[in-house]
């Protein structure tokens, strides 16, 4: 979309963006395609004229996706091809999702890169580039009736696209397997094991469970004091570094992931079997209440600084939006979280960690070869 418009040479709106004192960007996950502009308050009104423009009025040809193709080839070479990591969690994932598009990597399988053409990104274009397929988010020194008064204006006389339907992708089957894989890359220097289960998302109006699963996450992985680090890495001294994460936000049933980095002479075998055990252990024990605490008012603290950046206020508001919340439910979330109780984070913990819905890999250096 950078590429012009009958009103804007390529390239110009960067350049337009820049001249005005300000930055722009874009980026695409699994459940939205954003573009961002900062800027001063009283550049709102030019910012909206272009993106309305290029909403409606984008011009392409094929050299213009000759060249794009190979800039995002470029980029899957430099982020994943070139990263053994990155093709280990791009395996992985495609593992877990039997069924839905999460499965397919958010860049794209190069196969399937290397054949578009002018014709997918137009009908790209015009099925999903329409102001009803679309959220606005600003934020910063702006009265909301004049916002109100310029998205009208820019983006009412864009004809929605009537054909769109709901927001429905291909559901997962019911999972009855574990599964598991071994990844092995001669360029793999520091072997770790990890275990990604499916898991629900943040639900509009129904939060609960996913503040147990985003306070789990701390519980177990969170920092020095963590579950998993206090015991494999300081009692066991089994591990290196060990981690847990939760990606709530997400249209569809989304991640609660483990990685153990074992520790010089420690099998990943014996790192996974650890793991296990110590996670079994916090189950039985339950939570630390003080280390509750501590979770809860460090994550208060870091939902209050975030007030002072606009750019991560907007990206909060978006995600959500984009994901299905309501705004009332990012209002809420902070208030949630305080109410999560140990007994809550045990019970997501026992919901959550269900072998049939996951995947554990290692990830390895090639295999030597013997004569």
């Amino acid at each position: 979309l950078f590429k012009g418009t009958e009103k804007l040479a390529p390239g110009e709106f960067s350049k337009v963006v820049a001249a005005n004192g300000g930055s722009d960007n874009a980026f695409t996950s699994a459940d939205q395609t954003a573009y961002h502009q900062r800027v001063a308050a009283d550049r709102l009104e030019m910012m909206m004229s272009m993106e309305s423009d290029r909403m409606a009025n984008l011009q392409l040809s094929e050299q213009d996706i000759l060249t794009e193709r190979e800039v995002i080839i470029e980029e899957r070479n430099m982020r994943v091809e070139n990263d053994p990591g990155a093709l280990f969690r791009e395996q992985s994932q495609a593992a877990l999702y039997l069924n839905h598009p999460y499965g397919t990597p958010t860049i794209g399988w190069r196969h399937e890169m290397e054949s578009l053409d002018l014709d997918d990104a137009l009908t790209f274009y015009h099925k999903y580039y329409a102001p009803n397929n679309a959220i606005l988010i600003v934020a910063g020194d702006v009265q909301p009736d004049e916002v109100l008064r310029l998205a009208k204006e820019y983006y009412e006389p864009i004809a929605p696209n009537d054909e769109l339907g709901e927001r429905v992708r291909p559901s997962e089957p019911r999972q009855l397997a574990e599964r598991r894989m071994t990844f092995r890359d001669p360029r793999v220097s520091t072997p770790y094991v990890t275990r990604t289960y499916l898991a629900p998302e943040r639900d509009p109006g129904d939060q609960k469970k996913a503040a147990a699963l985003e306070i789990l996450s701390q519980v177990l992985g969170g920092g020095q004091t963590s579950v998993l680090n206090q015991r494999l890495q300081f009692d066991l001294k089994k591990a290196v570094y060990t981690s847990a994460y939760y990606s709530g936000v997400s249209l569809d049933d989304t991640t609660f992931g483990l990685v153990v980095v074992p520790a010089p002479g420690v099998s990943l075998e014996d790192a996974e079997k650890e793991m296990d055990a110590t996670i079994q252990a916090f189950i039985e024990n339950g939570v630390d209440e003080k280390q509750l605490d501590r979770i809860k008012f460090r994550m208060k603290a870091s939902q209050i600084y975030e007030q002072d950046d606009v750019s991560r206020l907007a990206r909060r508001y978006g995600d959500a939006l984009t994901s299905g919340l309501t705004v009332e439910d990012v209002q809420a979330w902070p208030d949630v979280l305080q109410a999560v109780t140990g007994e809550d984070v045990v019970a997501a913990a026992k919901e959550v960690f269900d072998p049939k819905k996951s995947v554990t890999g290692y990830l390895m250096p090639a295999e030597e070869v013997t004569q």
